[in-house]
């Protein structure tokens, strides 16, 4: 029965590794070069020391050169054998065909070569070098070619030093290098590996080693990795009235229209905005219409008054301008056919109506038809994705919000269908239906983009039902309905037509851009952000995109479990069987109670102590399965979580790194400070992780914590929505405030210098909230509850007068004149305790 369990075990475990779906695995060191002044560019300096006195060193390492930029010249590396012999690959695109060379010493040696440009520039390229000692040779290999030249001199070394890129090592330092990303780097003797640097980090100033963590360190890093999985902030920026967006992928330009200018973001090695006003003064943007680049031109929609406005690039002027109004088609999609040289629109919402409706504009008669559609119920909807094919002949529309009848008092809901739209013959087709991977519903920023190559698609998803929502980009399948999670998250502010967010690939950059737009007090912020292509799965929130992989695995373990119960109860007595205790389900408050709802039966939240934060009383994070995950956290990382958290719950905008570093590492040099900073932030994102809806960003420039407080209770921000508005304070809000301060005072056991300053502010404001609430309620009224709040004023300050009076009157109120005279006897030995000198009033005063 052992053996064959194991079986059973061994098959779905291998069951389990077959069936994974492939990730791209996209990783290195990319390195700047000229195009950032030189204190900025990237530098690798890699030791190998006490090596033996052998026939041969080999050195290998995969290349590929970043596209794009203006100067490729300079220092591929340079191995330093005992300070003595250099051995250089230097790349010269100035030169004839054969750019690599080979500088032994100050000798340039006769091995020169080439990669072709597609290889170089598209894909990673194995390179080794191999040093024989014994026969004076050197050899070089690539691709299926090798390059040697014998009688070289070559010396045979006990350390080397390895430097790729820019470096400042002596007399060998070197500014010059050219764009490019390296990973894989090994260094072999007789066939041993002596080291190996896959460059695979996300962050930080280490490049770890496997073999005997002789890890190197990085100067201006630009990991791959990080880039591939974590979307960039490259621009953003403000602009007075409504804006719209529109793509020109050819020309790498991304469209900001504005009423009075257009902005161009400029997508290249060095991005950039330029704007350009209109020649012929300000035009008139309707809220929620949008434009399109197609055709060569770039046109805005006015979808409501049937009317489009043409662009002219040169001379900075509308061909048309239209009357303002609300539109009735926010969010709908569109995009451009070659087949008939026409702009389509579908769906949409206006005047609490979903819409169903196909439009198209045709560019050569500068006229709109409404189309009749055939084939498959398309479900009126808006907040949907669409892409095309690349001729535009058939469009994909997958997911939004709306209702059979698009009336959205009958029944609304979030759809998940994906549907083909054929202009041909005007037809739609119902594909399948995506597997949603939790509870909580989405919708589909306006684009997806389409990989016709392996049949898929990517679009950016968030849940529409909240304020404080957060993009995330999917990659999913076009005949099937899994799709996988990659990339980390984009804050997005979504306010219905007041949002809007895009989804854009460009080829020739191969990065993918998010624009998001939010507009409020009559200006429009616009912010635009990058990921590099494949992107990758975010670490430790992957999720397995086939539906039918779950099912599976789950069966089998179905079958592992009922083998596993069989074999347990032929080893177990009877007796233990006879007394099993029965199934007890958890109570209805258990499963319905909100932690984050404060009030006087919040008891049972605090005791499940799921997806909660402490910050009164002593620190405490519980996960969502009621895991305290406090433990983990060592002295350096609970004062590095406290400073961000703290500057993110409180101001809004986190903490930057200079802060960072004159607080927690000021006896350190400044790459000394930068190198610890990396490391421990790290861990601190590996452990907020299991918080699920709590991740650390620097979307803003600053260090921030992001949560999700329908989520997460956190009992600080509980208590700053609370005191943030003395003019609305009530019974209920004062007592979930003491609910909050039963647990002691905030962070009690954390004593820091920085954190004085937010102990006594929040000290003054509980106490102040407090006697503000008291001094509004009659004594008569409400005295039993008065009693409380003055002993919550007590608890932070025990000699506080005002507190004094509510309670004597109080407890006058209710007959206890004895206790009243005691508080007031004992608040007067403290007072004359901390202050040397007698209060100055009598009891009776006090009453009057």
């Amino acid at each position: 029965m052992r053996f064959f369990l194991s079986g059973i075990v061994a098959t779905v475990i291998l069951t389990f590794y077959t069936l994974l779906p492939a990730c791209a695995q996209s990783y290195g060191l990319g390195f700047y070069s000229h195009e950032v002044v030189q204190d900025k560019r990237t530098a690798l300096e890699l030791n190998l020391n006490k090596v033996s006195d052998k026939d041969n060193l080999e050195l290998s390492f995969d290349l590929s050169f970043l596209p794009n930029y203006p100067v490729y010249f300079g220092y591929i590396f340079r191995l330093i054998g005992d300070d003595k012999q250099n051995i250089d690959l230097v790349y010269d695109n100035q030169a004839n065909i054969r750019h690599f060379k080979i500088i032994v010493g100050e000798r340039l040696s006769k091995i020169s070569f080439n990669i072709d440009d597609k290889l170089l520039f598209e894909r990673w390229n194995k390179l080794r070098l191999l040093i024989d000692y014994k026969n004076n040779k050197l050899t070089v290999f690539s691709g299926n070619d090798s390059f040697s030249e014998s009688g070289l001199h070559l010396q045979r070394s006990k350390n080397y030093k390895l430097l790729f890129g820019a470096n400042t090592y002596r007399r060998y330092q070197t500014t010059d290098l050219p764009p490019m990303k390296l990973r894989d780097v090994n260094i072999m003797q007789e066939g041993t590996l002596l080291a190996n640097w896959p460059l695979s980090e996300y962050e930080g100033n280490v490049a770890g080693e496997t073999i005997n963590q002789n890890n190197g360190t990085v100067v201006n890093p630009l990991w791959v990795k990080a880039h591939h999985r974590n979307w960039q902030l490259e621009k953003e920026f403000t602009v007075r009235g409504d804006a719209s967006l529109a793509v020109d992928a050819g020309k790498e330009e991304i469209y900001i229209i504005s009423p009075d200018s257009l902005l161009t973001f400029a997508i290249n090695n060095t991005p950039q905005l330029r704007s350009e006003a209109y020649s012929l003064g300000k035009q008139s943007l309707v809220p929620g219409d949008q434009a399109i680049y197609a055709n060569n031109k770039l046109y805005y929609l006015y979808v409501d008054q049937k009317a489009v406005a043409t662009f002219d690039l040169n001379s900075k002027r509308w061909n048309k301008a239209f009357s303002n109004n609300a539109t009735d088609n926010g969010h709908l999609n569109k995009f451009f056919s070659k087949a008939d040289s026409s702009i389509y629109t579908i769906g949409g919402y206006g005047q609490l109506v979903y819409k169903d409706s196909v439009k198209r504009y045709n560019i050569a008669s500068d006229k709109w038809q409404n189309i009749k559609t055939t084939g498959d119920f398309f479900t009126p909807r808006y907040l949907a994705g669409l892409g095309t094919n690349a001729s535009g002949d058939t469009a994909y529309i997958i997911g939004g919000y709306g209702s059979s009848t698009g009336q959205q008092i009958v029944s609304p809901r979030n759809l998940y269908d994906m549907v083909r739209y054929t202009v041909k013959d005007r037809t739609f087709k119902k594909l399948f239906d995506i597997n949603t991977h939790n509870n909580e519903d989405f919708v589909f920023a306006n684009s997806i983009v389409i990989s016709q190559k392996d049949k898929s698609y990517y679009g950016l998803i968030f849940p529409q039902h909240k304020f404080n929502s957060r993009l995330q980009l999917i990659h999913g399948s076009l005949s099937n309905g899994t799709y996988t999670l990659v990339g980390d998250t984009i804050s997005y502010k979504f306010n219905d037509v007041h949002s809007f967010a895009d989804l854009y690939y460009i080829p020739k950059s191969g990065r993918f851009f998010a624009v998001t737009l939010f507009r409020e007090a009559e200006q429009t912020r616009i912010k635009i952000y990058s990921l590099l292509s494949p992107p990758e799965p975010l670490a430790g929130n992957s999720k397995i995109a086939a539906h039918s992989f779950y099912w599976l695995i789950a069966g089998a373990l179905v079958v592992l479990m009922i083998f596993l119960i069989i074999y347990s109860r032929n080893k177990k007595p009877a007796a233990y069987l006879q007394t099993k205790r029965p199934y007890q389900p958890l109570s209805p408050a258990a499963n319905q109670q909100d932690p984050h709802e404060l009030n006087a039966d919040d008891d049972q939240a605090r005791l499940m102590h799921k997806n909660t934060i402490f910050l009164f009383g002593d620190l405490q994070l519980f996960t969502p399965d009621g895991n305290e995950i406090t433990k983990y956290f060592t002295p350096l990382l609970k004062e590095l979580f406290l400073l961000i958290v703290l500057y993110s719950i409180k101001l809004d905008r986190g903490i930057s790194s200079e802060k960072l570093n004159e607080i927690l590492w000021f006896d350190k040099s400044e790459k000394s400070a930068r190198n610890n900073r990396s490391v421990n932030i790290a861990k601190l994102k590996l452990l907020l992780d299991k918080m699920e809806h709590c991740h650390l960003s620097k979307d803003t420039g600053n260090w921030k914590i992001e949560i999700d407080y329908s989520k997460i209770m956190v009992d600080y921000h509980n208590y700053l929505s609370i005191v943030s508005n003395k003019n609305k304070l009530s019974k209920e809000k004062i007592i979930q405030l003491t609910h909050i301060t039963q647990r002691g005072n905030f962070l009690s056991n954390a004593e820091y210098e920085w954190l004085d300053g937010f102990k006594s502010e929040i000290s003054n404001e509980i106490i102040d909230t407090c006697i503000q609430f008291a001094n509004s309620v009659p004594i008569a009224e409400d005295p039993e509850f008065l009693i409380t709040v003055a002993n919550s004023i007590f608890y932070f300050d025990p000699v506080n007068e005002e507190a004094m009076i509510i309670k004597c009157k109080a407890l006058s109120q209710i007959g206890k004149h004895s206790l009243a005279k005691n508080t007031f006897e004992t608040f007067s030995r403290e007072y004359k305790t901390i202050y040397g000198e007698a209060f100055n009033r009598d009891f009776h005063s006090i009453l009057e």
